[in-house]
């Protein structure tokens, strides 16, 4: 019998965890075998990075860090449920930040011109704050129970639609939306808390 639809998306879904975890085991055991996670993952991590940082070459020479980062810390990493993809675009998200952080401090150099110093400080004042915010979400949603991280991953950072969303986890639209909103309140609330905004 072959089953229904959704139950066979389910299937898949379980596998291609199954997958991971045997991909990443093996890189585990021999680093050798860590090029199978890089071509998994690598058109996520690029097209992650590219939307953020929209230098071509940029965009590729942090994903090429990525993998480096990724490869160097893989003996400590642990199963916590979310993909191992999540855990590649943390790593993206993080070197952003740090990357945005070190810009800010070469912008505090001092300048001859004064007006393009103050320009300049600004720009990079806006894309720090902008990158550790972005750091401060993907926080938040590593902290998000497994099937709410998963639909906030594939929902923002893979722009997946609802509908595809809802086939690849095997659930209804309503479900996915319902997991959405309880992730994004979820967050919402988090992060008011960390501001010191709580009601």
């Amino acid at each position: 019998m072959a089953g229904s639809e959704p139950a066979q998306k389910s299937l898949l879904r379980n596998a291609d965890e199954r997958d991971d975890r045997r991909l990443v085991e093996a890189a585990q055991g021999d680093r050798a075998c860590f090029g199978a996670l890089y071509e998994r993952y690598f058109g996520l991590v690029y097209a992650f990075t590219a939307r953020r940082v929209r230098e071509r070459a940029l965009a590729e020479d942090l994903t090429s860090e990525v993998f480096r980062k990724a490869l160097a810390s893989l003996p400590r990493f642990k199963w916590t449920g979310a993909p191992f993809g999540a855990w590649l675009l943390r790593i993206a998200a993080n070197m952003i930040a740090d990357r945005a952080k070190r810009e800010a401090k070469l912008a505090a150099a001092p300048l001859d011109d004064r007006s393009v110093a103050s320009r300049s400080s600004e720009d990079t004042q806006a894309t720090l704050e902008r990158a550790e915010r972005r750091a401060r979400l993907f926080r938040l949603v590593d902290e998000l129970p497994g099937d709410q991280k998963r639909v906030v991953v594939l929902r923002f950072a893979e722009e997946k639609s609802i509908k595809e969303i809802a086939v690849q986890l095997g659930r209804s639209e309503g479900a996915v939306k319902q997991l959405q909103f309880r992730a994004l309140e979820s967050m919402r609330a988090r992060l008011a808390v960390k501001n010191g905004l709580s009601e």
